[in-house]
């Protein structure tokens, strides 16, 4: 693939940076950037600041020496103090935020630069809302933006890392929406939008067990924190959790959990 001119395209980006996202960021500033109106290129850098934006125009940018395509729906995310180099080709808008993770090891390798995709319009959305928030609520704004960096980091993944089928996650999204209702594995799977054959075999093949034990857990899972974490009646716990049968619900907290659903309410103060 070939750019203008024969020379070769700008990739989308093989550059990946390391980034920790198990506590929220410091946003130091967000908003709508607007460029290419006085000149064609910009060429500055953030000494300690990382640079996430959206893009809505095409350009060309450069990351100290390696260059990338910029295309409408692509969004690149550039460490502290590299210089950082754009070329535009007329009036350019995107939606950025400047950013300081915190201290500690890295939980995500992210690429430089990488296809929204369909994810697009959550990220501008997520982004907008930040640029609302930012001069009035800085503590929503450090949300939207901390929910589209994982977005953004759940986009790619390197070679070796756990990666959840999308259908697997629709699937256990739709699970998680429903545990108070009765399942079944065609109807999970029609909501995933694949066979049941199909689903059975991803489930096993990412989770390590069938869909009816996927639910199974979860539902005895959430039952264990209501009965631990809330003084909601037992009858109301196991109704909550799509077992309202007593009788079915004991016997499925002690094949899961290993005691009764009032000896897990009772151990709760250990």
């Amino acid at each position: 693939m070939s750019g203008a001119g024969g020379r070769p395209a700008p990739p989308v980006g093989p550059r990946h940076v390391q980034i920790r996202l198990d506590e929220p960021p410091r946003v130091a500033d967000v908003g709508v950037g607007v460029h290419g109106l006085t000149g064609r290129r910009d060429v500055f850098r953030l000494p300690d600041l990382w640079q996430l934006h959206l893009y809505r125009y095409e350009a060309e940018l450069t990351v100290d020496d390696e260059v990338f395509a910029i295309r409408p729906g692509r969004v690149s995310l550039v460490p502290p103090g590299a210089v950082v180099r754009f070329r535009y080709r007329g009036r350019s808008e995107h939606l950025y935020a400047h950013v300081e993770f915190p201290p500690g090891p890295a939980t995500s390798s992210v690429p430089v630069m990488q296809d929204a995709g369909a994810l697009t319009p959550v990220l501008n959305e997520l982004l907008l809302q930040a640029v609302a928030s930012g001069s009035h609520r800085p503590r929503r704004a450090v949300a939207d933006v901390w929910a589209a960096l994982w977005r953004v980091a759940e986009l790619s993944r390197m070679p070796g890392e756990e990666r959840t089928h999308a259908a697997v996650g629709v699937a256990m999204a739709y699970i998680e929406a429903h545990l108070a209702e009765p399942l079944t594995v065609p109807e999970v799977a029609a909501a995933a939008g694949i066979s049941h054959n199909h689903l059975l075999r991803l489930f096993r093949a990412e989770a390590g067990r069938t869909v009816v034990a996927y639910i199974r857990g979860r539902r005895l899972a959430r039952a264990r924190h209501l009965l631990r974490e809330s003084t909601l009646p037992v009858a109301a716990v196991a109704a909550a959790v799509g077992l309202p049968d007593l009788q079915h619900f004991n016997k499925a907290c002690r094949r899961e959990l290993g005691t009764s659903p009032r000896a897990v309410r009772a151990a709760r103060g250990d």
